[in-house]
């Protein structure tokens, strides 16, 4: 299978082309360098086959010639450094690119794709009230955060709630700028499957961590933090109280869930949409995975902020079963395991004062220059 992946040059796609090239298949990479994630680094170091933006329609029509299939990696990632002044990349870099690498791969016949999904849209995760059962807590008030009060109530009795593991059929809830785009582009997805007779699958990915992740930027995950500050010789800083629930999930077990998905597009149903959740399935709180970082490492011990950002969720774990059962995928990189790798691992950087603005005009720079 000949497999174009978008984002190919990044830290999910590098990995998803290396493993599709171990399992047999060709990997086509088509990159457009954003400063976010690759200033400081070299085309040899990052080499693609097609150095595009995604929302060039010409050049992804050229990069799609010969294809199967489409792994969809390309995007702006993250919560971001001001969450609503963002939007703009955020959508045009997400959506309009997603809807244009759509309607190219419409015009050549190529009609399956497999995209970076997001836990994101879920907003809060699952929570179980003692009285009520499983409830929908709203989004948490900027003076219960102020106060320290982080856990979402019962918003029936006000009671204590217990988080729990979130399937797919949730409903969507995106609390900030970058969730909506992620759901966007599932919706975008499942229109353009419908309307061509394609095969879209959504890998919602949880807390992706490991090798190869850009440091320095907001626009890097939590684990990434921890490392840079480790790296600089500072302790971590842990936001709220270091008890909110995520799932940690190796870029590698990822990187082969996306082969699993896109083998098994041939045997789906037509014209619909297929979202999976992607994670470990054992949650651990962000404060354990500061620990379990500076301890490898060897550095300071983390540091307990009570700071917060709006947008951010208290709990969201994934229950990953239906990917295991219907792509017969299993994470095999445990939480100790990868934390002490990661330690020590290179990360991606520095990637200076870049900011996405500027990320985004670097993109469009680089427009009708395409490589292939």
């Amino acid at each position: 299978m000949r497999v174009l992946v978008t984002g190919g040059a990044g830290f999910v796609g590098s990995r998803v082309a290396e493993e599709l090239r171990l399992a047999g298949h060709e990997a086509v990479t088509l990159d457009a360098h954003l400063p976010q994630a690759h200033a400081g680094r070299s085309s040899d170091e990052e080499p693609v086959d097609v150095v595009a933006d995604v929302r060039d329609g010409e050049a992804v029509e050229r990069a799609l010639r010969g294809v199967d299939a489409v792994c969809h990696q390309a995007a702006m990632v993250g919560l971001g450094s001001s969450d609503f002044l963002d939007a703009p990349d955020y959508v045009a870099c997400n959506d309009l690119g997603t809807a244009v690498l759509l309607a190219a791969m419409a015009r050549a016949g190529v009609h399956d794709v497999v995209m970076a999904g997001s836990m994101v849209v879920y907003g809060e995760g699952r929570y179980t009230c003692p009285e009520h059962g499983d409830v929908r807590p709203g989004p948490r008030s900027e003076s219960d955060l102020r106060a320290g009060v982080f856990d979402p109530p019962c918003p029936r009795c006000g009671a204590r709630l217990v988080p729990g593991l979130v399937g797919e059929d949730a409903p969507s809830d995106p609390r900030n700028v970058y969730a909506t785009t992620k759901l966007a582009q599932e919706h975008l997805c499942a229109s353009w499957a419908r309307a061509v007779g394609g095969r879209a699958v959504s890998l919602r990915y949880h807390n992706v961590y490991g090798p190869g992740m850009p440091r320095d930027t907001p626009y890097a995950g939590v684990a990434s933090f921890f490392r840079s500050a480790l790296a600089r010789g500072e302790a971590p800083r842990v936001f709220e109280d270091g008890r909110q629930r995520r799932d940690f999930v190796h870029v590698g077990d990822v990187a082969r869930a996306n082969v699993a998905a896109l083998e098994a597009l041939p045997g789906r149903d037509r014209g619909r949409l297929s979202a999976f959740n992607t994670g470990s399935g054992t949650p651990h709180t962000v404060g354990e995975m500061a620990r379990a970082l500076a301890d490898a490492y060897g550095g300071a011990s983390p540091r307990v902020t009570g700071e917060y950002r709006l947008g951010d969720v208290r709990h969201i774990t994934a229950s990953s079963e239906r990917l295991m059962e219907e792509l017969s995928w299993r994470p095999r990189v445990g939480f100790a395991e990868g934390m002490a790798e990661f330690a020590r691992a290179d990360l991606r950087g520095p990637v200076g004062s870049g900011s996405p603005a500027a990320g985004v005009s670097a993109c469009r720079d680089r427009l009708h220059r395409s490589v292939s």
